[in-house]
């Protein structure tokens, strides 16, 4: 049977939103969930589209699973924890730029990859799988062992991995611990979609060419590095190409990242060269910049994928 299957491996959280009056809205976000939205609304409903985490049996867990299916997304066999419950952050707005208060520590996210033979399960029959730096992050680093064994099994099966390190340093006990997660990791990825800015602040690295060729080296064939406004950076086989990113006045810059991966995966699914997927990603990033929140509607996502 062809893998036809999307996974995206993570932890959404529970988004609080600031509005006028000083009412608050609740809503679902995390940077491999933000993905996975994305890739949702672009492919057709008949690939099977999982959410793979951890979750609680809490009524916020629940709520947080009925929207994911009512979205056609849903978790596999991700565990269901007695007791457990989500993480939370709340966001205040300066502009278009986001602020962010978290309380993660004990979210069942963590557990993800506790059961190895659900995780196994989860990530079977997958076309692509889909993790972050964040994702190994949240982890202890015997379950992140864990996680990795998973991953490298999907891929020996036939799955292509994706990963986009994400470093977000207050995650982490230390650089060190970020860089040897992300050096570990490497050797299963065959499609990388790092940030410039956050490779620089990890790795040191001087231009998004020095990110691609230390990703190179370390075995990953396909590469995106993003440079916000700036054009990206794509690289694979022989190719080595600038993609200009879209030009637009932004009102939320949540998500944009989360949404050229999901923009630019679909667009891989869909047999696009990785140059024509990055310009189909930014320009589904320029449509989500443009709208409130981490996930844009599907519609909204629709018309920048194939603008008429």
């Amino acid at each position: 049977m062809p893998a036809i299957g999307i996974a995206s491996v993570g932890e959404c959280m529970l988004e609080l939103s600031g509005a006028d009056g000083g009412a608050w809205s609740l809503n679902y976000a995390g940077d491999t969930f933000n993905t996975l939205w994305a890739i949702r609304a672009l492919t057709g409903s008949a690939i099977a589209t999982d959410y793979v985490s951890a979750f609680g049996d809490d009524p916020f867990s629940t709520g947080q699973i009925e929207f994911f299916a009512s979205n056609g997304i849903g978790i596999a066999a991700s565990p269901v924890i007695a007791g457990a419950r989500p993480g939370l952050y709340a966001i205040t707005l300066t502009g278009a730029e986001r602020s962010f208060t978290y309380w993660r520590g004990d979210a069942a996210a963590r557990q993800l990859a506790s059961d190895p033979t659900k995780l196994a399960k989860s990530l079977e029959n997958r076309a692509l799988v889909y993790f972050s730096g964040i994702t190994l992050a949240i982890l202890t680093p015997d379950v992140r062992g864990r996680l990795l064994l998973a991953l490298d099994r999907a891929r020996q099966a036939g799955s292509r991995i994706a990963f986009d390190p994400n470093y977000r340093p207050r995650l982490w006990q230390s650089v060190q611990e970020a860089r040897n997660a992300i050096a570990d990791a490497l050797p299963l990825v065959d499609i990388a979609l790092p940030t410039f800015p956050d490779e620089q602040a990890l790795f040191g690295d001087s231009t998004p060419d020095g990110v691609a060729y230390r990703l190179s080296a370390a075995g990953v064939r396909e590469i995106v590095v993003k440079d916000g406004a700036e054009p990206a950076l794509v690289v694979g086989g022989d190719a080595r190409e600038r993609v200009p990113a879209v030009k637009v006045t932004a009102v939320d810059t949540t998500g944009a990242g989360d949404s050229f991966n999901g923009g630019y995966l679909a667009a891989r699914l869909a047999n696009k060269t990785p140059a024509e997927a990055a310009a189909i990603a930014h320009r589904v990033a320029a449509a989500t910049v443009q709208v409130r929140g981490a996930l844009a509607p599907p519609e909204t996502l629709r018309a920048a994928f194939n603008p008429a």
